[in-house]
């Protein structure tokens, strides 16, 4: 365990093996089945997760309980409700595992210690926030007036893993499309 995790940060930051064996110390591992939730709406985000393994995803469900897929986390990558861990507000997302995982959980109080303590962390943090806000900001201005079609040919242009990877159903909720929508598309776009 925490490979992952070392490799991740390494690949943006310098650290010291005793800088990463501070880090990993304040991580506490988790494991998740299927279908299992890593957070349930209505509760406080109390933890990030970095996945150390397996793939999980975050959605909210409206009035009809329909799922509306906001992210999808894979190895490597971090998970959480940013807006719930900041602000200690119920959360309005469900994060769900689509297949076994592995989760390195840090609480809010960790966190801000590692930030505190090791300069190279923050800075580590620091680019994490800034490349999702910019995934975040173009995942918005890539779907804002465009078709269906549109949409799903970016996705494979841009994110072609999640094509191969994802259930069809959940790939056509993170589109903001029907799942037969998605179904038409994909039988046009074969021939």
């Amino acid at each position: 365990m925490f490979e992952i995790l070392h490799q991740a940060v390494s690949e943006k930051v310098k650290l010291t093996d005793r800088e990463f064996e501070i880090i990993a110390s304040n991580f506490k591992t988790k494991k998740l089945r299927k279908k299992q939730f890593m957070l349930q709406e209505g509760d406080v985000c109390r933890n990030l997760a970095f996945i150390e393994r397996g793939t999980l995803y975050s959605y909210s469900a409206d009035e009809k309980g329909i799922q509306h897929v906001i992210q999808f986390g894979f190895e490597g990558g971090w998970i959480a409700d940013l807006f719930s861990f900041l602000t200690n507000e119920p959360s309005r997302l469900n994060i769900e595992a689509l297949e076994e995982s592995e989760l390195l959980m840090i609480s809010k109080e960790q966190q801000e210690k590692l930030l505190k303590e090791i300069p190279a962390y923050e800075t580590y943090t620091r680019l994490l926030m800034q490349n999702a806000y910019v995934a975040l900001q173009r995942r918005v201005e890539g779907t804002l007036g465009k078709t269906a079609e549109e949409k799903y040919a970016r996705l494979l242009e841009k994110r072609p893993e999640l094509i191969a990877r994802l259930p069809q159903h959940l790939i056509a909720s993170y589109l903001g499309i029907t799942r037969e929508t998605l179904s038409r598309i994909r039988s046009q776009s074969a021939l």
